[in-house]
């Protein structure tokens, strides 16, 4: 299967569109296959160019309009928009785009779990994975979370579990996943999606494609499939679903089966109850032993960066929640969240043109009071102005703060923006607050 899959890149002109680790995958890929690419970026100094073969040419601080629009097959980062007008000129030329992904979908000889949502799907995708490796399973994790896709070939894998975006769904069609996993919809990346939450939602239901299974959010309607494989689907949710967590006696059921006390888990938070039971279907669904499953339900401490205890002194917890990048993902955060003391809510960054408004729900309890920063820090203020502080930058913020703690009292990074106007990363702004706290705290 491989061999004969590899024979369809032979003679052909291939341009690889972003590098970094992802862009450096992908020219292995063709390598490997005796095609040299090119490669573009936008970037003036792209990550990973001094990794590069020689004889790979890269094009930088642009895309090369005559290069795409000489291609065969156009390989294009996740970062760049398909509305692109040279990715616009290059598809109405007939010219085939796909991302790295597709590549995989292509050449995989093992059954992949694919998991997508607004939220949870990195933490739904590592619990997953770590499900399979308690199981003495041989597992590739990847995708939109660490390793590149296509890293993970001929390894001797024989289970996949791929974290996917919207973006890196727009660019494949041979997806057949054994499990696929919608976990949640909510507005993200609306600067991608003129037409609205419909076309956002669209891209992330093209998961379901081709799948054996799918599993879906009862609390969600906007998870569900719009065909008729509706009756075929394995629900999760809150009182209700194939697997439900109960909030009366906050126990995991599985198919009328109490299988967790949720007192046994590290995990706390309804919805990390939901992305347990997502992990639990997903990973029974493909045959994962349950004991194994349990085992690491019992274990799993969490993701850094999402909702991270980092300092617990002076009877004051600084939580790191920096991969809460959009609305929805804050939202999850604060709901249920009960603190005896003042609730020290950081909120900022690029907001990639999302409406805010769902956070005043939560904001408007008496214990709440906001500390605005960055692109979009004056709009998040306007939330509740008379609660409301105003700085530049989240240092600043905190430095605010950090005089006003009493015990009982909780600082919470939780920014509901992408942190790409004044940090490197999300990683990179939740390193710098956990630096902050243990000094400040």
């Amino acid at each position: 299967m491989v061999g004969l899959q590899a024979q369809q890149y032979q003679g052909k002109n291939v341009v690889i569109i972003g590098l970094g680790l992802t862009g450096l995958s992908c020219v292995q890929f063709f390598l490997t296959r005796g095609v040299v690419p090119r490669v573009m970026d936008t970037r003036a100094v792209p990550p990973g160019i001094d990794k590069l073969p020689d004889n790979v040419i890269c094009h930088s601080g642009s895309l090369n309009d005559e290069w795409l629009l000489q291609a065969d097959l156009i390989v294009a980062s996740p970062g760049i928009a398909l509305a692109t007008k040279q990715l616009q000129l290059a598809a109405n030329k007939g010219i085939e785009i796909v991302g790295d992904i597709e590549l995989f979908c292509r050449e995989v000889d093992a059954p992949i779990v694919a998991i997508t949502g607004s939220n949870g799907k990195s933490t739904v995708t590592s619990l997953v994975g770590e499900m399979a490796k308690a199981a003495g399973i041989s597992v590739g994790v990847g995708g939109n979370i660490g390793i590149p896709a296509l890293s993970l070939l001929n390894q001797g894998h024989s289970l996949y579990v791929l974290e996917l975006s919207s973006f890196q769904l727009e660019t494949t069609s041979s997806l057949q996943a054994a499990a696929a996993t919608v976990l949640n919809i909510s507005e993200d990346h609306m600067d991608r999606y003129p037409l609205g939450l419909e076309q956002y939602r669209a891209a992330k239901l093209r998961i379901y494609d081709n799948a054996q299974h799918c599993i879906v959010n009862a609390q969600d309607v906007l998870t569900l499939p719009t065909d008729h494989r509706l009756n075929q689907c394995t629900s999760f949710g809150l009182n209700n679903g194939d697997y439900y967590f109960d909030t009366q006696k906050r126990v995991l059921i599985a198919k009328g089966e109490t299988v967790l006390d949720a007192s046994e888990m590290h995990l706390t938070g309804q919805h990390n109850y939901m992305n347990a039971l997502a992990a639990l279907a997903l990973a029974d669904t493909v045959g994962i032993p349950r004991e194994a499953s349990i085992k690491v339900l019992k274990e799993y401490a969490g993701l850094v960066h999402r909702f991270q205890l980092v300092l617990f002194n002076n009877g004051v917890r600084w939580i790191n929640d920096s991969k809460a990048t959009n609305v929805g993902s804050t939202e999850a955060a604060l709901n249920g969240l009960h603190v005896d003391g003042t609730i020290y809510l950081l909120l900022g960054g690029d907001g990639k043109s999302a409406d805010f408004s769902p956070l005043k729900n939560y904001i408007s309890a008496d214990n709440y009071r906001l500390y605005c920063f960055g692109r979009d820090g004056k709009q998040l203020a306007e939330l509740a102005p008379e609660k409301s502080v105003l700085t530049e930058t989240m240092e600043q913020s905190l430095r605010q703060i950090a005089p006003l703690l009493k015990t009982g009292d909780m600082v919470l990074l939780s920014p509901a923006c992408a942190s790409l106007d004044q940090f490197k990363s999300f990683e990179q702004r939740g390193d710098i607050f956990a630096q902050l706290a243990k000094e400040l705290g």
